[in-house]
C-alpha cells in the first residue's frame, strides 16, 4: 500500500509539472510584453532620425524630420486620393500573391513528389528565388506594355519559387512513418496529400507564404514605381510624384506607410505560426 501511494504522488508531481507549463499568462501580460519592446525601438528610430535632422547633414527640403512628416502624414490621412492608393496597392499586392500561391503550390507539389521533375525544375525553382525581381521588368513590359499584367506577372514571378520551395522542404521532412500510416489507411496521391503530406508539411509550408508574402511586397513596390498608370493612384506612386516634386515630408511618410503594412501583414503570420505551434504542442509559453 506505501509504495502505491507512493508510486501515486510521483505521477501526481509529474501531472502537476507538465501542467504546470500550459499555464499561460494573462492578456494583457502578454500584449505588453509584445509591445514594450516595439515601442522602445520606435522611440529609439525616432531620436536617431531627429538628431541626424539636427546635424544638418541636409537641408529640410531633402530630409525632413519626424514632425514635419507625421504633420504631412495627418493632412494625407484626410484625403481619400491616400486611400485609394492602398486600396489599389492592397489589391494588387493580394490578387499577385494569391496566384503565386496558386502556382506554388501546383509546381512544389509536382516536383516534391515526381523524381524527373526535380532533377529537370529544381535548381532552376531555387534560381528563380535568387533572381532580383526588378529584373524581370524590362521583359514583362515588353510582353504586357505599362500595365497591372506587368505588375501582376513580376510579383508571380517573386513570390512562387518561395512558396513552391517551401511546400518542396515541408514535403522532404515529411516522416516516412506517417507516409507509411497513410497508406496503411487507405490514402494514396491526391488524398495522401490532403490528410497526410500537407498538414505535416504545413510549418515549412507557412514560412514559404511568410518569404514568399516578402518578395511579392518587393516586387510590387518595385513594379508600381517603374509602371505608372495614368488615373491609378497607388502607393507607388505616390512614391514617385514625391520624388520628382522634391517632397520630403510626403516621400518619407508614404515610405512609413509602405513599412507599417509590412509590419501589419507579418504580425497575422506570426500569428497563423503561433496558432500552428500551440496546435502542435510546441509552443506552451
Amino acid at each position: 500500500m506505501a509504495v502505491d501511494t507512493q508510486h501515486a504522488q510521483r505521477l501526481a508531481g509529474l501531472d502537476a509539472l507538465e501542467l504546470g507549463g500550459e499555464r499561460r499568462a494573462g492578456f494583457a501580460a502578454r500584449a505588453w510584453a509584445r509591445t514594450w519592446p516595439m515601442l522602445t525601438a520606435v522611440a529609439l528610430v525616432l531620436v536617431a532620425w531627429q538628431l541626424v535632422v539636427m546635424s544638418g547633414r541636409w537641408p529640410e527640403y531633402v530630409f525632413a524630420g519626424p514632425v514635419e512628416t507625421f504633420q504631412a502624414m495627418a493632412k494625407r490621412f484626410g484625403e481619400a486620393d491616400f486611400y485609394r492608393a492602398i486600396a489599389t496597392t492592397m489589391r494588387r499586392a493580394f490578387t499577385g500573391f494569391a496566384l503565386a500561391v496558386l502556382v506554388g503550390l501546383l509546381v512544389g507539389a509536382a516536383v516534391s513528389r515526381v523524381k524527373v521533375l526535380r532533377a529537370a525544375f529544381g535548381a532552376l525553382i531555387t534560381g528563380l528565388q535568387t533572381m532580383p525581381s526588378i529584373a524581370w521588368f524590362p521583359f514583362a513590359i515588353l510582353l504586357f506594355g505599362l500595365t497591372e499584367s506587368a505588375i501582376t506577372f513580376v510579383v508571380i514571378l517573386g513570390a512562387a519559387p518561395s512558396i513552391a520551395n517551401g511546400l518542396i522542404t515541408g514535403v522532404d521532412y515529411t516522416p516516412p512513418l506517417l507516409l507509411r500510416a497513410g497508406h496503411v489507411l487507405g490514402f494514396r496521391r491526391l488524398s495522401l496529400y490532403r490528410h497526410v503530406i500537407l498538414p505535416a508539411s504545413l510549418p515549412s509550408f507557412l514560412a514559404g507564404l511568410k518569404q514568399g508574402w516578402a518578395f511579392a511586397w518587393r516586387s510590387l513596390m518595385a513594379g508600381e514605381l517603374l509602371v505608372i498608370i495614368a488615373y491609378q493612384s497607388s502607393l507607388g506612386e505616390q512614391l514617385a510624384y514625391a520624388r520628382e516634386v522634391s517632397d520630403s515630408p510626403g516621400l518619407i511618410g508614404t515610405m512609413i506607410v509602405i513599412l507599417a503594412i509590412g509590419i501589419v501583414i507579418d504580425l497575422l503570420f506570426e500569428a497563423a505560426d503561433g496558432a500552428l505551434r500551440r496546435r502542435w504542442g510546441l509552443d506552451q509559453a
